[in-house]
Formats: structure tokens, sequence, C-alpha cells
């Protein structure tokens, strides 16, 4: 029998208006007066004067500032190397690229690391892994679980509608990654880990009872990417929330010339494979209508010839990773679907 070892989780967790003003004061609170600041490149004013603000008014030591331009290992590596050595905490701010370097850079230099995340685009902020690229390949890297996960709903409300339609997007997948989870349990024995699944699974639930995003919106977003990450650390294991829609939307990282938003390529994913399932597919539509995903992608299809190649590279990507995919030869009901279904077929085209 397997068990669960002791699981690291964010210890400080600020979900609130305002929150980003006050990181000075947290990290004053949990002892941490040396930080190193990895931003975003480009991120927007006022959000970094803030940011130094909060520290400066705590008289924080700023040992180091540093723009992230891309989330290749070897900047990250380099980064480690030339951090010096009185910082004791590592801050990350703004979107994905920014904040999978200060994981990894924190994990790397085993300091404390504290995202501040100014968009809710997908779970990376809080997951146990670093998405970066080596030899010009996007990989996913064990790192360690934030040690404090500042979210300011205010700061994400205002962010491009599409960054937070694509952590809409990211968020439905767990419906049917914790599927394909237990379809994998009954096909191969592969345990599944039931609170770890629960937590992914209600975190959807939780957003689904207020899919309107206002500040209390936000604010049920972000809990519930946050939590999504927490059921991966928990379980040691990315199957709650990354199942056969995260494969073909790593296929279409592969084949499109300029691949989309990940939760954008994920959140269509899931529709589709929801349908190949039979389960949650009318919550998935409905959740999509509602925030306005479906008139977004819609706006600029993905093209079908793509989509089809996409399923049918899926199944390689992961290797022994048993999904729906796996359960039967999906691909002639896939091409139906693409055509037949209304949502489908809005978003997806032939050229």
């Amino acid at each position: 029998m397997r068990f669960r070892n002791q699981v690291d989780v964010p210890t400080l967790v600020r979900v609130k208006e305002g929150a980003l003003d006050r990181v000075g004061i947290y990290l004053r609170r949990a002892g941490l007066d040396h930080v190193a600041v990895l931003q975003s490149h480009g991120l927007i004013s006022p959000l970094p004067e803030r940011l130094r603000t909060s520290l400066e008014e705590q008289q924080l030591q700023i040992v180091c500032w540093e723009e992230v331009l891309a989330n290749e290992m070897e900047l990250a590596i380099k980064t480690f190397t030339s951090l010096p050595r009185q910082v004791n905490a590592v801050v990350g701010i703004g979107g994905g690229k920014a904040l999978d370097i200060a994981k990894y850079v924190a994990t790397l230099a085993r300091l404390p690391y504290i995202a501040v995340p100014t968009s809710l685009s997908n779970d990376g902020f809080c997951s146990p892994q670093s998405s970066l690229t080596i030899a010009g390949r996007r990989r996913s890297l064990p790192a360690a679980v934030p040690h404090g996960l500042v979210i300011d709903t205010e700061v994400c409300r205002q962010a491009p509608r599409e960054l937070t339609l694509s952590g809409i997007g990211d968020l439905v997948s767990k419906f049917t990654a914790v599927r394909d989870w237990k379809l994998s349990f009954h096909q191969t024995g592969e345990l599944v880990d039931d609170f770890a699944a629960l937590l992914s699974d209600g975190s959807v639930h939780a957003f689904l009872s207020h899919p309107t995003l206002d500040q209390y919106g936000m604010r049920l977003l972000a809990t519930a990417l946050m939590m999504n990450g927490t059921a991966m650390a928990m379980c040691g294991s990315s199957r709650p929330a990354s199942g056969s829609e995260h494969l073909i939307s790593h296929a279409l990282d592969q084949l499109l010339p300029k691949p989309r938003l990940h939760g954008i390529q994920v959140g269509v994913a899931a529709y589709l494979v929801s349908l190949l399932q039979g389960e949650n597919s009318d919550k998935i539509a409905q959740l999509f209508e509602t925030t306005g995903f479906w008139d977004l992608v819609a706006a600029d299809p993905f093209p079908y010839d793509l989509w089809v190649e996409a399923v049918r590279l899926a199944e390689s990507i992961k290797p022994g990773y048993y999904t729906v995919l796996s359960s039967r030869d999906v691909h002639a009901e896939v091409e139906h679907l693409l055509t037949s279904d209304p949502h489908l077929s809005r978003v997806i085209q032939k050229v």
C-alpha cells in the first residue's frame, strides 16, 4: 500500500484586493528581508513600482531585481549562479515565464519562493513544476511549491480578458483529467489519490457556483487554480490537473505555427475530450457560453486539419499515460465531432 508523504503547501496565502501593496508587510512578518525580484519583461506600470514601494516601505533589502525575457533553462541556471549570497527569498511577479523562472531559481537555491501573479491564465503559479524550454522544446520540470502566494484580485481583474478566459479553460480541464485518472485505474490499476482528485474536481464546482468575472468570481478562480496546484503536489503527479486534453495541447504546441495561450488550447480540448468521455460536456459548454470563452476563440478559429493531427499525435506525447485516447480508436469520432458539434464547429474550422 502506498502512503502519502508530508506535503509542502503554500504557508502564506493572500487572495484579495490590494494584496500587491502589502507584499512587503507579508515578507517582513515572515522574516524574509533580503529579496531577489524577478519580473515579467514589459510588466505594465505601475505594478512593478507598487511592489518596489511595498518592499521599501518595510525597509526590506532588494538585493537584485531582474526582468525575465524568456523561460529558458539556461537563463534559470545563469540567474541561480549569479544570485547574491545574502538573498533569503525569491519573489516572482507577472506572468508565466517570470514565475516559472523564479520558481525554478528558488528551487535550485533552496530558498522560499513568493509568487505574485498579475493574471490568472493557468494553474502554473502554484504547481510543483516549472515550464521551461530546453533546446527549444517546452519541458515541465519538478520544482518546489511556492512558500507564499499573493494574488491581488483587482490587478488580475484588470488583466487582458483573454488571459482570464485562458485560466477558465485550464480550470475546466480538471474535469477531464480526473476522469482520465479514474479510467486509468480501471484499465491499468494506477492508483488514484482520492483526496487530490476530490480537491481538483471540487475546485471547478466552486467556480461554477459564481462564474462571473467580478471581484468575488476572480477570488474563486484564483483559489480554484491554487487548489489544482496543491492537488498535484499532494499526490506527486500531474494527474489531478492534466489528462488527454493537455496531451492534445502539447501536440498543438508542436504543430501550430504560433501556439495559442495554454488555457485556450486546453479548454477547447477539454470540451472535445468530455464528449469522448461522455461526462461534463454541458457544464463546460455552459460555462464557456456564460464567460464569453466560445466567442473569443471563434473570433480566431483553429485550423481543423491541425486539430485532427494533434489528436493523432497526442497519445505518443507521454507513452504509458492511459487516457480516454488509449481506450479506443477515437479518430473517426473526433473528426465527426469537430464538424458536427455546434460549439467545436465554431472554433475549429476547415481552411
